[in-house]
């Protein structure tokens, strides 16, 4: 089967404990490729473009994501962005070292959102 081909939806029904064997069994692979690769273990089993994402650690998302919710960083940020260029912040090196903290805060953030969602970095590369 070619990944062009066209596909037929099937359903089935399964325990919840089934279920669960099949996904700790198909590891990284989606369930559909890998009941695919079981049913038809002689015959070579087309898999899907797209890879299964499966996120390590969602208490950790969604601490993060809430957290990012409820802070007002895009706005701080930008007020900071216009007072600068305006001239009406003062750029002391107190202030250059809170900058440079909240910067870090924030890289920290997305490496760990990253690395819960296996999204590797470019290598060099802190912030995008």
């Amino acid at each position: 089967m070619s990944n062009n081909a066209p596909r037929s939806p099937f359903c089935i029904r399964l325990t919840l404990e089934e279920r669960s064997r099949l996904e700790r069994e198909a590891g990284d692979m989606s369930l559909s490729v890998y009941v695919r690769s079981r049913l038809f273990a002689s015959e070579e089993v087309c898999k899907p473009r797209r890879g299964k994402r499966v996120v390590k650690d969602w208490k950790e998302v969604a601490r993060l994501l809430a957290w990012l919710g409820q802070s007002r960083i895009a706005s701080n940020l930008n007020q900071l962005a216009r007072a600068a260029n305006s001239g009406a912040l003062p750029v002391t090196q107190e202030v250059s070292d809170e900058i440079h903290q909240a910067y870090e805060h924030i890289v920290d953030i997305r490496r760990t959102l990253m690395e819960a969602l296996f999204i590797k970095a470019k290598p060099g590369k802190d912030f995008v």
